[in-house]
């Protein structure tokens, strides 16, 4: 049995006081899966992440990492509960070169990774040599590809048990898609738990071992990867209440 590391259960959250974007919505990821979250643009599944991650707070239900309710706990404050996010937009400091990007998490909390700085940055290039190439240009100067590898590593370096993965692949290459992806289940490999949502339907549901449909704020179907076999299209639409 794989250990529950999230569990969301019944929430109800949105950005005004009389309009619900999520609708008591649960889910769960274990540590070492992946849970795929698929839905039309605008279904609420980045208001997820920032509703997991402290930035907007529920109105009802619990969020709870580790049997522990992390309600209330302002966000920056939750890389040290083991939660990290790599956004959709970037969270790269442009003008701070690839290696202080990298770096930087782990010097702000200096005490706690005492001993391992040096290794585990020596251990991500090695993972990840393209950085290692560039460590001392700025961060905004990378290609997109190269942005993208650099949000990772960063997660990589700071070990955490969950990580929440917000459309990884968009504006990427095929190629440079297909890494983004080999990096996630390298993730879970190592152990974490992933949340992953991304446009690619297809890719997500063949990876992930537990998938969650939201439409119009809503769970509507949820299952394990085999329960997604055979005609995508065809129970994608109707789980979401499409005529295409």
């Amino acid at each position: 049995m794989h250990e529950l590391l999230l569990n969301v259960e019944g929430v109800t959250a949105g950005y005004d006081q009389d309009i619900d974007v999520l609708r008591e919505v649960s889910l769960a990821v274990h540590a070492g899966q992946v849970s795929g979250l698929i839905g039309l643009n605008g279904a609420g599944k980045s208001t997820v992440v920032k509703t997991i991650c402290g930035f907007l707070q529920p109105k009802s239900g619990r969020i709870e990492l580790e049997g522990e309710s992390i309600a209330g706990i302002e966000p920056h404050r939750l890389i040290d509960r083991g939660i990290c996010c790599i956004p959709q937009e970037s969270s790269l400091f442009p003008y701070l070169s690839v290696e202080e990007n990298l770096l930087l998490p782990l010097q702000g909390r200096a005490k706690r990774f005492a001993g391992e700085i040096a290794r585990r940055y020596e251990e991500v290039l090695g993972i990840f040599p393209a950085l290692g190439i560039k460590r001392r240009a700025q961060a905004g100067d990378l290609s997109g590809g190269q942005q993208k590898q650099l949000e990772f590593a960063k997660a990589w370096l700071q070990r955490p048990r969950l990580c929440l993965v917000d459309e990884p692949s968009i504006g990427l290459a095929p190629i440079l898609a297909e890494e983004v992806f080999g990096w996630i289940e390298r993730f879970a490999q190592a152990g974490m738990g992933i949340l992953l949502i991304d446009h690619n339907v297809r890719r997500v549901v063949r990876m992930s071992d537990r998938i969650h449909v939201l439409s119009l704020g809503r769970i509507t179907a949820s299952g394990g990867r085999e329960d997604f076999q055979g005609d995508l299209h065809e129970q994608v639409r109707q789980w979401l209440g499409l005529d295409f």
